[in-house]
């Protein structure tokens, strides 16, 4: 064979490398359920990255890290209503941005933040609306949470000086809890010298890898975190502590391995099929005892409004939502135990919700969409 053939052979190996390469890559984009930024190492679409050592190491600085012992009266005292934590975000959302709310979608694989920024704003939003708080919140900054997760959770120094966190995407349940409650939640806002007010992949990538603030920060959004801590978190391992939670006003944001069916059965229940490593956050319960066709808890998504069709209950539950069935959420808490209720400012005690967050509407609205507004 001569040196030209050899080149020719040898150009043409690569050229059908290049295109297998760029087949796959593109295949992956259009298989994927709400597009985004691919990442490096997986799915912008996921980003949980379970880690039981890590885990077992913050339950262990819980002087209660489990909820059946911090929502023990919850637990005694919950009654079995259906229960719409989203309602008092709808509320919030108006009345501080003056415009409704719809979830938004995450672009790298950042999805713990956005499960626990969805918890955290919904427990919020309830304290606001009976009482708690003055004010209406503003949503929480997913990159702080995020970047806060990766770093300065995890024992490595947040002053921005190196990229600590490294590259890779994700996080997983309880990093963002140690973050939230040791340090604290940066909202969307122009907040230390940052424009916070939307949410950008790219800097969520960068603080993954610096730190809450970025490079450069040199710890000071971390002493601003600090002002607006969420002391109150704790581990939820089955449907009856979720759903007691959730009638008490306390999210949870969900980590698991369950994936699911992009489309919604008639009573708006999505299958579970395949597997997702992913957060979410569990934000409404409903009872069969009530006439729903079985227990389920609503998980809302950091994908957009778009990525799951299909008939809702009630009218009102949010774009980007659905339920899962009692058997499906026990599965989820136990088999992968890294979902953690959120409390409200006074800790997990009991307390009855108002008659608008608990009763459904009429049957005649089961099927109708709410207006679709921007997000924030």
């Amino acid at each position: 064979m001569s040196r030209a053939d050899a080149r020719h052979l040898r150009l043409l190996a690569f050229v059908l490398l290049l295109g297998v390469a760029a087949a796959y890559l593109v295949g992956g984009l259009r298989a994927r359920p709400a597009g985004g930024w691919f990442g490096l190492d997986g799915e912008a679409d996921y980003g949980y990255r379970p880690d039981p050592e890590g885990v077992a190491a913050f339950l262990r600085e819980l002087p209660e890290p489990m909820f059946r012992d911090a929502g023990a009266e919850t637990l005694r005292e919950a009654k079995g209503v259906d229960t719409f934590l989203y309602r008092s975000a709808y509320k919030a959302h108006q009345a501080l941005y003056a415009k409704p709310w719809v979830v938004e979608r995450q672009g790298i694989g950042d999805c713990v933040s956005w499960g626990w920024a969805h918890g955290i704003w919904i427990a919020q939003c309830v304290d606001w609306e009976t009482g708690r708080l003055a004010n209406p919140p503003p949503f929480p900054a997913t990159e702080a949470i995020y970047g806060g997760s990766r770093v300065e959770a995890r024992g490595k120094p947040g002053d921005g000086k190196a990229a600590v966190g490294g590259w890779s995407d994700g996080s997983y349940g309880a990093a963002a809890a140690r973050w939230v409650k040791d340090w604290g939640v940066v909202y969307r806002d122009q907040v230390g010298g940052h424009d916070l007010r939307v949410y950008s992949p790219d800097r969520a990538k960068q603080w993954g890898a610096y730190g809450n603030g970025g490079q450069g920060d040199g710890g000071r959004l971390d002493a601003l975190a600090k002002k607006h801590p969420a002391q109150h978190v704790a581990m939820v391992k089955t449907f009856a502590e979720a759903a007691a939670a959730i009638e008490a006003g306390f999210p949870i944001p969900v980590c698991s391995l369950v994936g699911f069916e992009s489309v919604r059965d008639q009573h708006a229940y999505a299958k579970a099929s395949g597997q997702w490593a992913h957060c979410m956050a569990f934000v409404a319960v409903r009872y069969a005892k009530n006439g729903s066709p079985e227990d389920a808890l609503l998980c809302l998504n950091s994908w957009g409004p778009r990525w799951i069709s299909g008939p809702k209950w009630p009218a009102d539950m949010p774009e980007g939502s659905f339920w899962v069935r009692r058997a499906t959420v026990e599965r989820m808490l136990a088999n992968q135990p890294d979902s953690f209720a959120v409390g409200s400012v006074a800790g997990f005690g009991w307390r009855d919700l108002s008659n608008d967050v608990l009763t459904p509407p009429p049957p005649d609205q089961a099927n109708a969409a709410p207006a679709l507004g921007l997000a924030l």
